[in-house]
């Protein structure tokens, strides 16, 4: 049996049968529907079984997929996922054309689709829809992600396969990727698009109608697929609550789920602002940071050459400033193994602050592979702090490949804490980053593009700081004779401008021009309170079946859990009911795959059938002598194929039994086949941040300012100081008011300038900024506005003292 692990191939380039990917994005509101057409034509010889391995939003419900050879087409259906490759192998063994899709064992995000059989000199078109939620960024803007990156999945040693997945995948340098890529969208709204973004270049966005609630943009020409394809949607007033009512398939049953309408409420609670002006004093604070060999990539492009380790840093310097006196905290660190700085929690003070500040100045990304369980564990077995509320926040990029065992673990502990993700980087798994903040009760951010990490970190501290909202119950008020059932979990987590998804059956006869409404209750500051929203049950035109579809793959993934919590690993009645569901409403599941076979009665297709792995786009490292330093080659010789080249990584392969198709064998160089240790378990011990260690990149001056902030939020008045805000000792010294202390002079002056020139970072010091006022409304100056003026005068500022909150 051979056991193939992905990787990367070399620049020797073997025949590939894909030649292109277009994409069309339909955007209603903050959902997507996604179609994605993929065009293969085999040049070679033999008929060709192609394998391409590709990655899909983490939440995704794949609901559509077929294929056309010629002027024939055939539609795919799910089926239980043996029964599917069952089918697929009898349709090749008997010269059959035949496509299976499947969804990975080990992530949800990961899926395989097999083009079977496809003759010499054939072409053959593939259409694959889905539908997906769009998330909300911190700015308001809803993210829509088109992976590009897959990144080998870091396996750690003796997950093993796990349930056979036939799932393989081959990455080479996406300068190299032979297939081309076209992406248009067309957004539609009640409420008007103000602009959409992206980190790629796209062609002027075009407004459909006056109202400019529908508008359309594309992908610029030339286009590389290099990355990650972002595009963030704006909305003008964005936390407005909304509901789509969905009628049911007139084919289905009534009272199933695809046979009744269904409702998707958005869901914008808004908290009292003098409650969410306060920020708590206590809590456990826990960072958990990635320093595997993959962290020493150059993040994103960014222009001053910092790497992925060396951002973090930056981020975690920023965050332990903000942190209020009187909380507890420590730091994890992990790759193949773990480390933390303190046993266990410490309170945090100002000797506490500088042994961490150190400890992290010391970080390398020279742990090797990323098994993120083993730490996480370690934290959970902890005891919680009376009265510190534990809060996790998790800094990765997302390369493993037990991302549903991860998430079961946080889920099962999330009574215990709030989970804040954060993926950095191209590649970082959608399902690990999102599902670590979802059943942790927290919030998930994505480091792409030019983004900077800080901000986006602020952003979920100031979430984890806010008073925790508790007992959240949901009720509805129907018309009479109608009914509701809820088909997502229950709301645990609720945030200041965030939004809550509710997906629902609605059972019974709609009155014409009937309305519903449905009330959020929840604890907040020992207060009880609730938000009451009311909607119209009349369902939407022309929304298809996206709601239901929806609605099916939360159910599917609750149960899925379920499943996998369960005392009995196969517990039969819980797969039962999801394969049902996911039959019934065309939505792939872990225990489905869609199966499509051409069954006319054309003759068998001659000739020995030769496997091709498609190749996905791999992101480079930014120093070639890393990369070959880093990996090891696994070379492999395949008949009448060549030779092919790969490096150990995630997926398993089984050899199917039932049919003769050649393989490439692996054998690998350093490395036993039992071992499971992926790529990053190579050396990858070179300098994670290799242009600071060479003087290429200089510190901001908002970090050197930061970094000489105390504990307590003050400032002393010290020639590094001076040298942070531009001037000379002898220059700060000259210019305070004599009857004002050192310590209250340099806070003030800190303030002014952080106001007067760094307003457009404010994101990220805006917490240490309130805990500096704090320090000095307890110190009862008297001399505030004399010191004001006096640091205006020095700095060249206007600033104004109630501006600073003094």
């Amino acid at each position: 049996m051979v056991n193939c692990r992905c990787g990367l191939l070399t620049l020797k380039q073997e025949p590939v049968p894909l030649k292109s990917v277009e994409v069309e994005v339909e955007v209603r509101d903050h959902v997507a529907t996604v179609v994605s057409t993929l065009n293969y034509e085999n040049q070679e010889d033999n008929p060709l079984e192609a394998v391409f391995v590709f990655p899909l939003p983490g939440d995704a419900a794949v609901c559509h997929f077929s294929a056309k050879i010629g002027q024939t087409e055939i539609v795919a259906e799910v089926k239980e996922k043996q029964k599917a490759r069952e089918e697929y192998d009898d349709a090749l063994s008997s010269g059959q054309q035949a496509f299976l899709l499947e969804e990975s064992e080990q992530s949800p995000d990961i899926f395989s689709l097999s083009v079977g059989c496809l003759p010499p000199k054939e072409s053959a078109s593939i259409r694959l829809e889905y539908v997906t939620e769009l998330a909300v960024q911190a700015d308001d803007g809803l993210r829509f992600c088109l992976p590009a990156v897959l990144n080998p999945r870091y396996q750690p040693q003796g997950s093993g396969d796990q349930g056979g997945s036939n799932i393989q995948m081959t990455s080479i340098p996406a300068s190299k990727v032979p297939y081309s890529l076209s992406f248009c969208a067309r957004v539609s709204s009640p409420r008007p698009v103000v602009k959409i973004e992206s980190n790629c270049s796209l062609d002027p966005l075009q407004y459909l109608n006056t109202e400019q609630t529908q508008a359309t943009t594309k992908l610029a020409a030339g286009h590389k697929f290099d990355r990650d394809v972002e595009v963030l949607i704006y909305y003008k007033d964005a936390h407005q609550p909304t509901a789509v009512v969905e009628a049911g398939e007139a084919s289905a049953k009534p009272g199933t789920l695809m046979g009744d309408p269904a409702v998707m409420l958005s869901l914008y609670p808004e908290f009292p602002q003098s409650v969410m002006s306060s920020v708590a004093s206590c809590g456990e604070f826990v960072c958990l940071l990635d320093r595997s060999g993959s962290m020493g990539v150059q993040l994103n492009n960014s222009e001053n050459h910092q790497s992925r380790i060396g951002s973090a840093r930056d981020t975690l310097l920023l965050l332990l400033k903000s942190l209020p006196l009187g909380c507890y905290f420590n730091i994890y660190s992990f790759g193949s193994s773990y480390e933390h700085i303190f046993p266990k929690s410490v309170e945090y003070s100002q000797k506490t602050m500088e042994e961490a500040l150190k400890k992290v100045g010391e970080m390398e990304a020279n742990l090797a592979g990323t098994e993120i369980l083993r730490p996480l564990q370690h934290i959970y077995s902890q005891p919680c702090i009376q009265n510190q509320p534990r809060q996790l926040f998790v800094f990765t990029d997302g390369e493993v490949g037990n991302t549903k065992e991860v998430i079961d673990l946080v889920k099962k502990n999330s009574h215990l804490h709030r989970c804040f993700s954060f993926g950095i980087g191209e590649g970082a798994s959608s399902a690990l980053i999102n599902g670590l903040a979802k059943e942790g009760g927290g919030h998930a951010q994505f480091i792409t593009g030019t983004d900077r990490m800080q901000p986006k970190v602020m952003q979920s501290l100031r979430y984890a700081l806010q008073p925790a909202v508790i007992d959240v119950s949901v009720s509805w008020d129907l018309p009479k004779d109608m009914s509701v059932s809820v088909l997502s979990p229950p709301i645990t987590a609720l945030f200041q401008g965030q939004r809550s998804l509710v997906y629902a059956q609605l059972s019974g006869q709609i009155p014409e021009a009937a309305e519903g409404s449905v009330t959020v209750k929840y604890t907040l500051a020992g207060q009880p309170s609730q938000n009451q929203f009311n909607f119209s049950l009349r369902p939407a035109e022309d929304s298809g079946l996206t709601v239901h579809r929806l609605a099916a793959r939360a159910l599917i993934r609750s149960l899925e859990m379920e499943n996998r919590e369960s005392k009995d690993q196969q517990d039969e009645s819980v797969k039962k009911k999801v394969v049902e569901l996911s039959v019934q409403s065309g939505v792939s599941s872990a225990f489905t795959a869609f199966v499509a076979v051409n069954k006319g009665d054309g003759e068998a297709i001659q000739g020995p059938l030769v496997q091709r792995n498609v190749p996905t786009a791999k992101m480079l490292f930014a120093v070639t002598q890393s990369l070959q330093i880093a990996y090891n080659s696994f070379s492999a010789a395949a008949p009448k194929g060549g030779r092919s080249f790969f490096l150990k990584g995630m997926f398993s392969t089984k050899s199917r039994k039932k049919r003769s198709v050649e393989r490439s064998q692996v054998s690998t160089t350093k490395k036993s086949e039992k071992s499971g240790v992926a790529y990053t378990e190579q050396c990858l011990s070179f300098d994670s941040d290799m242009c600071e260690s060479t003087g290429l990149r200089q510190r901001d001056p908002l970090l050197q300012l930061v970094s000489l902030q105390k504990a307590s939020g003050c400032w002393d008045l010290a020639p590094d100081l001076a040298a942070a805000v531009g001037k000379t000792s002898e220059e700060v010294e000259k210019q305070k008011p004599a009857s004002v202390s050192q310590e209250v002079w340099a806070t003030i002056l800190s303030l002014i300038w952080l106001h007067g020139f760094k307003m457009d970072s404010k994101d990220e010091w805006e917490l240490l900024a309130m805990k500096a006022v704090s320090w000095l409304r307890a110190q009862n100056v008297s001399c505030v506005e004399e010191c004001v003026d006096a640091g205006n005068a020095l700095l060249g500022c206007k600033v104004q003292k109630d501006v600073l909150g003094l």
